[in-house]
């Protein structure tokens, strides 16, 4: 297995080697009107979490009241086993424990990335397949392969309108020294049921990461690796849409409330708002900001630090 700080570092190189590679193509541009609810103020830090191992995505279940934190673990390509989810209350972030571990109960997790709930069932993206796991016992549900659709970089999960999975399929890889190539395609997926079906796919998406449902303009949003533009999408679309842009390597994605989107982005090291199109940062100086969640309880932005194996916590103004 990999040591973290050289896998970080491949990961970082190969972020920038994807930018420099990705294409648009015939990317449309946005048109959605969105209330000004524009907010200046940087957010201030309230504690953090530590004692992760390369922690890659943040979700939150106001069910339950806790962060769902997946953890790779190693090399972010590497069928090792040895990922897995750790539980942190919301109410009290230093109370941590393991929901599921690959290798035990019987869970596969080898390197776990974007999540997503429905119900009781934590779906989790992990290299070439989605795992469900059940949020409250993390027992095993079910095991989805994409080996027959040739996913090479599952990444960020999320649900749609309908309670169906999309998936973003990134198609880098990474070897066991840590060295990178883009020997996949750039594409989304949807599973309904136990149904695989390609929706999205071409240079246009720019190596597609972060993922969400849009419910107010009825839409998704992606944060692309590649691009540096924050895009908007609909099934059936032939490109994305631009919705704005900045300095590029977006990971995470999230749709407040209130029209606002939240977007974290490698380049500088920062967590954006975006408001009527226009971009601002919200949280700077934090690097490797990684697949981030929010606490819609207390409106709080969890930001995973994929180098630095913690999760910070910010208030959202």
């Amino acid at each position: 297995m990999l040591r973290t700080s050289l896998v970080a570092l491949a990961a970082l190189a190969a972020i920038a080697a994807v930018t420099a590679c990705a294409k648009q193509e015939n990317a449309s541009t946005d048109t959605t009107t969105r209330a000004d609810t524009s907010v200046k103020a940087v957010s201030s830090k309230l504690g953090e979490t530590g004692g992760m191992k390369t922690p890659e995505s943040v979700r939150y279940d106001a069910d339950l009241d806790v962060y769902f934190v997946s953890n790779i673990n190693g090399n972010p390509s590497q069928h090792d086993g040895n990922g897995f989810i750790a539980v942190v209350r919301a109410d009290s972030t230093s109370v941590v424990r393991n929901l599921a571990e690959g290798g035990k109960n019987g869970v596969a997790l080898d390197a776990p990335k974007g999540m997503a709930v429905v119900g009781d069932t934590l779906w989790v993206a992990d290299i070439d397949a989605i795992r469900a796991l059940n949020k409250r016992t993390g027992a095993g549900v079910a095991s989805i392969s994409l080996k027959s659709q040739k996913a090479t970089f599952l990444n960020d999960v999320a649900v749609g309108p309908d309670g169906s999975i999309y998936v973003t399929d990134t198609g880098i890889a990474f070897d066991s020294a840590g060295g990178m190539s883009h020997p996949g395609v750039n594409r989304i997926f949807k599973i309904t049921g136990r149904k695989v079906t390609e929706v999205a796919t071409g240079d246009s998406l720019a190596n597609p990461n972060g993922i969400t449902w849009d419910k107010a303009n009825n839409r998704w949003l992606l944060a692309p690796f590649g691009g540096k533009d924050v895009q908007t999408w609909k099934e059936g679309d032939k490109a994305p849409a631009k919705l704005a842009s900045g300095a590029g390597q977006y990971d995470g994605i999230e749709a407040l409330p209130d029209g606002r989107i939240l977007v974290s982005s490698w380049a500088d090291s920062a967590v954006h708002v975006i408001t009527n199109g226009a971009m601002s940062t919200l949280v700077a100086n934090v690097s490797a900001p990684a697949d981030i969640g929010v606490d819609t309880k207390r409106n709080v932005l969890a930001i995973p630090r994929f180098n630095d194996n913690k999760v910070e916590y910010y208030k959202i103004p």
